[in-house]
C-alpha cells in the first residue's frame, strides 16, 4: 500500500474553474490515458465544496474520488474503512475513531485528527453557512487524542453517525485560507480533478500516491446528459460507458446489443408528491393531504407506466433496505370517489395549484408527473405542471423555498430511519411539515442507541407521518442502468457512482 506522501508524489495543482463573460475555462490539458470510463450523470455537479455536496448520486459520488472520508460504503452495502481504520462506541454519547497513518494532501501537509476535527467544526459553524449542518447538531465536542485518533461526544446517542460519515470529505485548512473550495479542489482521493466544464463533464485522472488500491481505469471522466434518449445513444455510439434512467422502451432493445448490457435493480430511493405542509392549501388542512393520498392510483403507476419495475410505497418514505422500515403500514387505497368528496369539502375550488417538476433526476419524472396532474384534475384540483432545471429546482427547494407541490425522490446513504425522517422534523428548511408529534417520536428514536426503542419510535413517527401526510406516497423507484461494452457494473441501488464498482469487460 503507498502512502501519500511527498517522497512517491509530485504536488498536486488545484484546477480553478472560472466561467467568464465569454465561456473562458481554465484547465489543464489531459494525458493520453490507457484506459478511461465516462459516466453520464443526469443532473449538473452544483459544486465541488464538500462541506455543501448533498446529492449522492452527483456531488457526493464526485467528491468521493477527489477526498478521503473516515468511511464509505463498498459495492455489498458494508459499511468499510477509508481513512479510519476503526471505530467504536465506547458508550451511548462517544464515538472513538483511529486513522491511517501517513496521509497527506498534495503539498505534503498531513491528513490527521486536527484536520478531520476542523473539517466537521466548519459544517457545524453557522457563519460557514453549510447546507450539512444538520447531520451535526448532536455533537457537543471533538477530542483529538493523537494525530491517528479522536472522540466524536455526541449529547444524545448518534448510532448512525459511522454511516452518515461516508458523505464528509476532508479538505486542507490553509489551503481553504487562500482558495474557493467551490470551483477548486485539493485533496487525497485516488483521482485528480483535471477539468471541469460547468453543465457539461468533469474530468479526473488517478493518482498514483494514492493510499489505497489503485483504481481501475486512468481517467474517469462525469458528463452532463439530461436527456434520456441522449444518455441511449451515447451508450449505443460508445461515448458513454454507463448510465442511469435508460427509458424502460430501451431496456430490452439494448441488452446484448453490441456487448452492451441494460437492466434494472432495486433502489433504496422513494418517489413522492411532496405537499408544502407549512402553506395553504395544506398547511391547516391534512383531510385535504389525505385526498391527494386517495386520489392517486400508485398500482396502475407501478403496473403501467413502469412497467412493474417498481414497489407502491407503503405509506412510508423508507424502503425495505432502511433499519425502522415499518411493516405494518399499507398504502392508501385508490378512492377517487373519496377523494373527491374531500376536496370538494376542502373549500379549495379551482385556484390553481402549481406541480413542480425537477427534471433529469428522478426516473421518468415528467411521464410520472403527468399522470398524476391528470388523476388530480379528475378529483377536482385544477394542477398546473411546470417543469424545471433540477439545479434550478434544488437551491430554492433547499432553502425553504418549495411551492405547494414538487415531485421528489428522496434516500439516505446511512440507510438509517433516523437520516430521512429528520429531514421532516420541524425547523428544517427543506422540511415542509410541521407536526409536534412526529418531532417527539423522533426525538425519541434518536435518544437511545437500544435498537427495538428505536424501531418502536420510528414505528410511530412513521405511522404519524401516514396519518397526517406531508406527501402523496407513491413509489421506489427502479434504477435503470445501461453499460457499454468496455465495461462491467455491480449493481447497486443506493445511488453512489463510484469507479470502484466497474471492471474493464474481459
Amino acid at each position: 500500500m503507498q502512502d501519500h506522501s511527498t517522497a512517491n508524489r509530485a504536488p498536486r495543482r488545484a484546477p480553478l474553474l472560472a466561467a467568464t463573460a465569454v465561456g473562458a475555462l481554465f484547465a489543464f490539458s489531459v494525458p493520453s490515458m490507457a484506459e478511461e470510463l465516462v459516466i453520464a450523470l443526469g443532473s449538473n455537479i452544483a459544486t465541488l465544496d464538500p462541506t455543501n455536496a448533498q446529492i449522492v448520486g452527483v456531488d457526493v459520488s464526485l467528491m468521493a474520488h477527489l477526498y478521503s472520508s473516515l468511511t464509505r460504503r463498498d459495492g455489498n452495502g458494508e459499511l468499510v474503512g477509508d481513512l479510519a481504520t476503526g471505530w467504536e462506541a465506547l458508550d451511548d454519547h462517544t464515538w472513538r475513531f483511529t486513522l491511517r497513518e501517513g496521509v497527506t494532501f498534495p503539498g505534503g501537509e498531513p491528513l490527521d485528527a486536527e484536520v478531520v476535527k476542523w473539517n466537521i467544526e466548519r459544517i457545524r459553524n453557522p457563519e460557514t453557512n453549510s447546507r450539512n449542518r444538520a447531520w451535526f447538531t448532536a455533537v457537543e465536542t471533538i477530542e483529538v487524542v493523537s494525530p491517528t485518533e479522536l472522540k466524536i461526544v455526541t449529547a444524545q446517542p448518534y448510532p448512525a453517525l459511522p454511516a452518515q460519515l461516508t458523505m464528509v470529505f476532508f479538505l486542507q485548512p490553509d489551503w481553504v485560507a487562500t482558495h474557493n473550495p467551490a470551483v477548486e479542489t485539493y485533496g487525497t482521493g485516488a483521482y485528480d480533478l483535471v477539468e471541469f466544464v460547468p453543465g457539461q463533464s468533469a474530468t479526473l485522472t488517478a493518482d498514483a500516491g494514492f493510499y489505497g488500491d489503485a483504481p481501475a481505469f486512468d481517467t474517469l471522466r462525469y458528463r452532463i446528459v439530461p436527456e434520456p434518449a441522449a444518455r441511449v445513444a451515447g451508450i449505443e455510439t460508445g461515448e458513454l460507458d454507463f448510465a442511469i434512467d435508460i427509458p424502460l422502451e430501451d431496456l430490452e432493445r439494448l441488452n446484448g446489443r453490441d456487448g452492451i448490457t441494460s437492466d434494472w435493480v432495486a433502489s433504496t430511493r422513494t418517489v413522492s408528491l411532496r405537499l408544502n405542509a407549512t402553506v395553504e392549501p395544506f398547511a391547516s388542512n391534512v383531510d385535504l393531504r389525505r385526498a391527494l393520498n386517495y386520489a392517486i392510483d400508485k398500482e396502475a403507476i407501478v403496473e403501467y407506466l413502469l412497467d412493474g419495475k417498481a414497489a407502491v410505497a407503503n405509506c412510508q418514505l423508507l424502503s425495505p433496505a432502511y433499519f425502522g422500515y415499518n411493516t405494518e403500514l399499507a398504502p392508501y387505497p385508490y378512492d377517487p370517489d373519496r377523494a373527491r368528496e374531500m376536496i370538494a369539502a376542502s373549500g379549495i375550488g379551482t385556484t390553481p395549484i402549481e406541480l413542480q417538476v425537477p427534471m433529469g433526476r428522478y426516473f421518468m419524472a415528467s411521464e410520472v408527473a403527468q399522470v398524476l396532474a391528470g388523476q388530480l384534475e379528475e378529483v377536482g384540483l385544477n394542477v398546473q405542471i411546470r417543469e424545471y432545471d433540477f439545479a434550478t429546482w434544488v437551491q430554492p427547494f433547499s432553502q425553504g423555498e418549495m411551492g405547494p407541490m414538487s415531485m421528489i425522490g428522496q434516500s439516505w446513504p446511512t440507510l438509517d430511519a433516523g437520516g430521512l425522517l429528520t429531514l421532516y422534523t420541524s425547523g428544517n428548511r427543506s422540511g415542509y411539515y410541521m407536526n409536534p408529534e412526529f418531532d417527539a417520536a423522533i426525538a425519541e428514536a434518536n435518544s437511545t442507541t437500544d435498537t427495538e426503542a428505536r424501531l418502536a419510535a420510528y414505528r410511530k413517527a412513521t405511522q404519524i407521518m401516514c396519518d397526517a401526510p406531508p406527501a402523496v406516497f407513491l413509489f421506489h423507484q427502479p434504477l435503470t442502468y445501461a453499460t457499454s461494452a468496455k465495461v462491467r457494473w455491480t449493481p447497486r441501488g443506493d445511488d453512489w457512482l463510484l469507479v470502484s464498482d466497474f471492471t474493464p469487460a474481459d
